[in-house]
C-alpha cells in the first residue's frame, strides 16, 4: 500500500487523460443556492470514463449523481453553479464553450436516457416524428432522417419499427418506450452515453433486454457509457469501473470486480449488505442497514462526511478528513476516502443482534401459518375496451395463511395488480368466482363489506407521493385512518398513534411535518403506518420498495418482516425485483397473461423445478453473486393482448421449451412439482402448469444449472443448449 496522498491527490493523469477519455472530471465542486446561502453538493469529485468504456456511479438518493450529469450537460438549475472544477468530454473543456458550441456538443457528443421513458417523450407526436428530430438536430436532411431512424430501431430490436414509427408514446410499453429513447440518444453516435437510471421501473425481462442492448450497442460502436443506478447487481453487470458517491464526495473507486468483491470504504460495505442476495430469507437473516441519514449539503466542514453512520468512526475520523488512499487491487489501482479502509470489510454486521432479538418470535409465528386468512377460487375479470372482451386475470385460485407472505410476479401486464385490486374490493371479479375471509363470505365490492372486512384488508402503494395527501400533516394521515377504522377518539387517538408510529420506526419529530418534507423512506413508513391503523389481517404491498435506495429498501423489508413477527399478518407482496420477493415471500405465485402458472413455496419456485416462464423470469435477473448467475433466456417478442390471447397455453408463442402442436392446441394442467409436509397439506404443494412432465422440467434445470456453473453450453443467445435442442 502507498502511503496517504494529499487530499488533492487526483486518482489519474489528468493531462493524458484529455486527450483519451471520453469524460474527464477533474475537482468538481457544484453549489446550490438555498435560502440565500450556497450549499456545496458536490465536493471535489473527479474521475475519468475511457472511450468505449462504462463507468458506474452509484449511491443513495441525494449523493449527487444526478448532479454530476447534469453539470456534465451543463443543465444545472439556475440555483446550481460550478464552483471549482473541469470537466472536458471529447477533449473539449465544457464550461469554456459559447453557447453554439455547447449546442453542437450536445448534437453530437454526448446524449442522456432518463428514468421514465414515458416523461422523455412528447405524448402529441409520433415515434417517428421525435427520432427523426434527433437526428435532423446532427445534420441529417429528412428524407435521410427518416431512414436512419427505420434502421435503429430496428438496431434496438423493436419489433415491427413500421408500426411503432406511426405509433404514440401511450401506445407502447415501458420496455418499448425505453428503446425509443436509446435510439434517440445514439442517433448521433455520441463519445459519451450518460444512463441515469435507465431500468428502475422496467420488469426483470424488460430490464434484461434493455442492458444486454446498451451493452451490444456499447461494443459495436465504441461508446463510452455513465451509467448512474441504485442497483448494484445492474452496475456488476454493466460497468468495468465504479465510482461511489457519499454526500458529494466520491468515497471509493476502483474496478467493479475489486470494489464489490473487498470494498474498502464502510459505506460501501454498507451498501453491499443491504441487497437482498440469493439464499437469503426473512426467517433466516436480517438485512443489515446503515444507521441515519445523509447530511444536509454543506453541514460538515470537518472530519469524514460518513462519521456519523459509520461503526468504525473514532475521534480521528471526526476530526481529520481521510485523503484519498490509494491501493493496489486484483484488476487495477483503489481509491478510498476512509482512515481504516483496511479494516472497513471486517465491519462488524448490524442485523447480528436485531437477529437475536427477533428469533423468537419469528419462531413462535411460523406455527400458525395453516389457518387460512383469505381464500379467492377461480377469480376472472374481464374488461371490455373499444367493445372488446379483454381478460385480465383468467380462473385464478390462491388461498393466504396467517402470518404468511404470497409473492406474485410477473411482467407488467400479467395480472398482478388486478388481482390485488379484486381481492381489496377494488374491482368486482366477474360472476363464478369465490371471495373468502376467514372462512365467511367477502363481498366483491369494498363498498358492500363491512367494516370489520375494510379494516381486515389494506394496501400499501409503489409511490407514497401520490397515495398520501400532501396538504395534511404526518399525524392528520395516521390520525385520519384511525378515526376511520377504529372505535378510538380523543386521547386515546393519539395513545394509539403513537404506538403505531413506534412500530413503524417514525421518530415524533416527523409528526406535525407535511409529506414533502419527508424522504421516500420515511414517507413509506408514514403509508405503512396508515396501513395498520385499523389492524389488518391482509395487507397487499404493490411495489412498496421499488422506488427506494438499497439501505431505505432494506429498512422497509425488515420492518415489514417484524411487524408480520409481531402482528401476525399477511401479506400478498407484489414486485418486480425476484431477490426481494425471494427475501420476503413463503410462497411465490406467477402469473402471465392473467393466469396462474406455477405456485409453491418460494424455495421450491426458486430452487426447481420451473415452469419455463419462471425459469426465464430468473435467468433475466442480475446478481452480485457469479456463483448464482444464470444463462440468460431471451423470450421472443413481446407480451401478448389479453383482448387475443393465444391458444392452448398462453406461453407457447414465447416458450424456449414448446413441444410442438400440444402447446398451441390444449390448455396443460396443472402438474404437481413436489409435495410439502406437516399440516399445511395441499398448500405447500409446488405446482406447475405445463405439458412437459415434471421429471424432465427437473431434468433440464439440472442440466442449465450444470451449464451455468461450467460456464459451458449454450445457443449463443443465453438459452440452454437442451432448449435449443428442443426447439430444433
Amino acid at each position: 500500500m502507498n502511503g496517504p496522498p494529499p487530499a488533492s491527490f487526483p486518482a489519474f493523469d489528468v493531462s493524458k487523460s484529455d486527450r483519451t477519455d471520453a469524460l474527464t472530471v477533474v475537482g468538481l465542486t457544484v453549489t446550490y443556492r438555498i435560502r440565500g446561502r450556497d450549499r456545496e453538493v458536490l465536493q471535489d469529485v473527479s474521475f475519468r470514463v475511457r472511450r468505449g468504456e462504462a463507468y458506474g456511479l452509484v449511491g443513495e438518493s441525494g449523493c449527487g449523481k444526478s448532479t454530476v450529469a447534469m453539470a456534465a450537460l451543463r443543465y444545472l438549475p439556475r440555483n446550481g453553479k460550478v464552483k471549482a472544477g473541469k470537466i472536458v468530454i471529447a477533449g473539449k473543456d465544457v464550461h469554456k464553450l459559447d453557447a453554439d458550441a455547447l449546442r453542437t456538443m450536445r448534437a453530437n457528443a454526448i446524449s442522456m436516457v432518463y428514468q421514465d421513458p414515458g416523461r422523455a417523450l412528447n405524448p402529441s407526436l409520433t415515434i417517428a416524428r421525435q427520432v427523426t428530430e434527433a437526428f435532423e438536430a446532427a445534420g441529417v436532411s429528412r428524407e435521410q432522417a427518416v431512414e436512419r431512424t427505420l434502421d435503429m430501431l430496428k438496431r434496438v430490436r423493436i419489433a415491427a419499427p413500421e408500426r411503432v414509427m406511426d405509433s404514440y408514446a401511450h401506445q407502447l410499453s415501458g420496455g418499448m418506450q425505453q428503446r425509443v429513447v436509446i435510439a434517440m440518444a445514439l442517433a448521433s453516435n455520441p463519445a459519451l452515453l450518460i444512463l441515469d437510471e435507465p431500468t428502475t421501473g422496467l420488469d426483470a425481462t424488460v430490464e434484461a433486454e434493455v442492458l444486454d442492448l446498451v451493452a451490444q450497442l456499447r461494443e459495436e460502436l465504441g461508446t463510452a457509457v455513465l451509467f448512474i443506478s441504485h442497483n448494484l447487481a445492474v452496475i456488476g453487470r454493466m460497468c468495468e469501473r465504479v465510482g461511489v458517491l457519499y454526500a458529494g464526495k466520491l468515497v471509493e473507486e476502483g474496478a467493479t470486480q475489486d470494489v464489490f468483491a473487498r470494498p474498502r470504504h464502510p459505506y460501501t460495505v454498507g451498501l453491499l449488505r443491504c441487497l437482498p442476495t440469493t439464499g437469503r430469507s426473512k426467517d433466516t437473516e436480517r438485512l443489515d442497514t446503515i444507521a441515519g441519514s445523509l447530511p444536509s449539503p454543506g453541514s460538515v466542514t470537518q472530519g469524514c462526511i460518513y462519521a456519523d453512520r459509520c461503526r468504525l468512526a473514532d475521534d480521528r475520523c471526526r476530526r481529520e478528513a481521510p485523503p484519498p488512499y490509494r491501493v493496489s487491487a486484483a484488476h487495477g489501482d483503489q481509491m478510498s476516502r476512509c482512515h481504516y479502509h483496511e479494516r472497513a470489510i471486517e465491519l462488524p454486521r448490524a442485523s447480528a443482534e436485531a437477529l437475536a432479538e427477533h428469533g423468537n418470535a419469528a419462531t413462535a409465528t411460523n406455527g400458525g401459518r395453516a389457518n387460512i386468512v383469505l381464500r379467492a377460487e377461480k377469480l376472472s375479470k374481464t374488461f371490455h375496451v373499444s367493445g372488446a372482451p379483454l381478460r385480465a386475470v383468467d380462473n385464478v385460485s390462491i388461498d393466504l395463511a396467517s402470518g404468511e407472505t404470497l409473492g406474485l410476479v410477473g411482467e407488467s401486464g400479467s395480472g398482478k395488480t388486478t388481482l390485488a385490486k379484486l381481492l381489496l374490493g377494488l374491482l368486482a371479479p366477474d360472476a363464478g368466482g369465490v371471495l373468502e375471509l376467514d372462512g365467511a363470505p367477502l363481498a366483491a365490492r369494498v363498498t358492500r363489506r363491512n367494516d370489520e372486512q375494510v379494516k381486515s384488508l389494506q394496501i400499501v402503494f409503489q409511490n407514497p407521493d401520490s397515495a398520501l395527501n400532501r396538504a395534511h400533516s404526518v399525524k392528520r394521515l395516521i390520525g385520519r385512518a384511525l378515526s376511520r377504522l377504529t372505535a378510538l377518539r380523543g386521547p386515546a387517538i393519539d395513545e394509539r398513534l403513537a404506538t403505531l408510529t413506534a412500530a413503524v420506526r417514525l421518530p415524533e419529530r416527523y409528526l406535525g411535518s407535511r409529506t414533502r418534507q419527508l424522504s421516500g423512506g420515511l414517507k413509506q413508513r408514514v403509508a405503512i403506518a396508515r396501513a395498520f391503523a385499523g389492524e389488518p389481517r391482509v395487507v397487499v404491498c404493490d411495489e412498496p420498495t421499488s422506488a427506494l435506495d438499497v439501505s431505505v429498501q432494506a429498512a422497509i423489508l425488515n420492518l415489514l418482516a417484524d411487524l408480520q413477527r409481531e402482528r401476525g399478518v399477511s401479506y400478498v407482496f407484489i414486485s418486480h425485483d425476484l431477490h426481494v420477493v425471494r427475501y420476503l415471500s413463503d410462497r411465490i405465485a406467477v402469473l402471465y397473461l392473467g393466469r396462474l402458472l406455477e405456485i409453491g413455496p418460494a424455495a421450491a419456485v426458486f430452487d426447481g423445478p420451473q415452469h419455463p416462464y419462471t425459469e426465464a423470469l430468473l435467468s433475466s435477473v442480475p446478481t452480485l453473486d457469479a456463483r448464482a448467475s444464470r444463462a440468460r433466456i431471451r423470450l421472443s417478442g413481446d407480451l401478448p393482448s389479453a383482448a387475443s390471447p393465444p391458444s392452448g397455453c398462453v406461453f407457447h408463442t414465447r416458450c424456449p421449451r414448446k413441444l410442438g402442436a400440444i402447446c398451441e392446441q390444449q390448455d396443460p394442467p396443472f402438474l404437481e412439482a413436489g409435495s410439502g409436509s406437516g399440516d399445511a397439506g395441499r398448500r405447500a404443494t409446488h405446482r406447475i402448469r405445463c405439458h412437459i412432465p415434471v421429471d424432465e422440467l427437473r431434468v433440464l434445470h439440472a442440466a442449465s444449472r450444470r451449464d451455468d456453473a461450467g460456464k459451458v453450453g449454450g445457443d449463443g443467445s443465453g438459452n440452454p443448449s437442451e432448449s435449443a435442442a428442443r426447439n430444433e
